[in-house]
């Protein structure tokens, strides 16, 4: 019951550190921010997810690449969406980011 996930700078080969990271939630009439935080020196964010909030359904986590990769970024944010079938187990999304483009896969 937990999501965590993980900034890499594909450029540099580094965590990308400080990234502000939101998950929102889709609410069924728009998507709902319910937690955030930014990543650490290794460029993780885990346990930001209230347990109580936590359960099936559709969300999406919401990359400030800007504030990593500067004011003229070409990807000045990032939105992953997907959907959890099973609250009970582990989820985790990290991203792999270029000047020009970016990875992101369901890790373990």
């Amino acid at each position: 019951m937990s999501l965590s996930t993980h900034v890499l700078d594909n450029a540099t080969g580094e965590p990308a550190r400080g990234v502000p990271v939101r998950l929102e939630r889709w609410a069924g009439d728009g998507w709902r921010t319910f937690a955030a935080g930014h990543t650490d020196i290794d460029g993780r964010l885990r346990d930001w997810v209230p347990a109580e909030m936590w359960g099936p359904g559709g969300y999406r986590l919401v990359f400030d690449t800007a504030a990593h990769s500067g004011p003229d970024a070409f990807f000045p944010e990032v939105v992953v969406a997907f959907r959890v079938t099973d609250p009970t187990r582990h989820y985790h999304v990290p991203l792999l980011l270029s000047p020009y483009g970016y990875t992101t896969y369901r890790g373990s």
